[in-house]
């Protein structure tokens, strides 16, 4: 018999989909269990955080959503995007030996610029409140528009080496599976704070601006709250807790304003 926290995973297999996304949420509203996932060669309508489009070319990128219903308190959801983030680093170190930094709270970062991002979205059910994660991996430059270039990246030009899309993604789905059943251990949630804070460059000591929804304001990071929120202290040295916005290393927002 299982451990009821293994995850049992299923994979749907689609040419293309609008999102993988939407498609997992209307799986999980017919009953789909815990761990079915949704890969496409192609997504047309794809998004990221806040709504963003995403770019979602033919094998270009690995298009990847998965249904979860986590057994969390509800103050410690939002760690499950922190133990995404964890995991797809873990997959690409398993898979393509390339390490990445991650940046509050969940893209995957190579020399600074954007490899993967990740939505995590919930999903009323007759089984109860669903999460539906989402996870785009760009393998190749081709995922991404050439004006992106400059804040982009692949693992094929992070590594010079054509990434194997099934090989990605059987080291996501085997390290989904390791970190989700990590956060629902005793002392879980603290765990992958550690863990994720010892991954980022972006926990400790960072100068950021932060762009949260009425305002703007810069700051150096100081750790993670224990429902994932992010610690800055303001140059007043007042300390700010944001939960909810766009956080980016101060220096590269200074170059793009030149």
């Amino acid at each position: 018999m299982p451990h009821p926290l293994q995850l049992q995973t299923t994979i749907l297999r689609y040419d293309a989909l609008p999102s993988t996304n939407t498609e997992a949420a209307s799986q999980a509203a017919r009953g789909a269990p815990e761990g079915l996932c949704v890969v496409a060669r192609e997504q047309t309508r794809g998004r990221g955080r806040q709504e963003r489009a995403w770019s979602s070319p033919p094998d270009a990128g690995l298009y990847f959503s998965i249904v979860l219903r986590p057994r969390l308190r509800p103050e410690a959801w939002p760690l499950v995007t922190l133990m995404a983030a964890l995991a797809v680093r873990d997959a690409l170190a398993a898979a393509c030996a390339l390490e990445t930094d991650i940046k509050w709270p969940n893209d995957i970062l190579s020399g600074g610029r954007k490899l993967c991002g990740i939505l995590a979205e919930t999903a009323e059910t007759a089984d109860g409140r669903a999460c539906i994660l989402g996870i785009g991996i760009n393998l190749s430059d081709r995922a991404y528009p050439a004006e992106l270039s400059d804040r982009a990246t692949s693992v094929e030009a992070a590594t010079g080496a054509r990434a194997d899309v099934e090989r990605v993604l059987a080291a996501l789905v085997g390290r989904l599976a390791s970190r989700y059943a990590q956060l629902h251990a005793p002392a879980g949630d603290a765990e992958i704070i550690r863990d994720w804070s010892a991954n980022s460059s972006y926990a400790e000591g960072k100068r950021v601006r932060v762009h949260a929804a009425t305002e703007i304001f810069d700051g150096t990071t100081r750790g993670l709250e224990p429902d994932g929120a992010l610690r800055v202290e303001t140059a007043t040295g007042e300390i700010r807790r944001v939960r909810a916005g766009d956080v980016h290393a101060l220096r590269e927002t200074l170059n793009d304003e030149r």
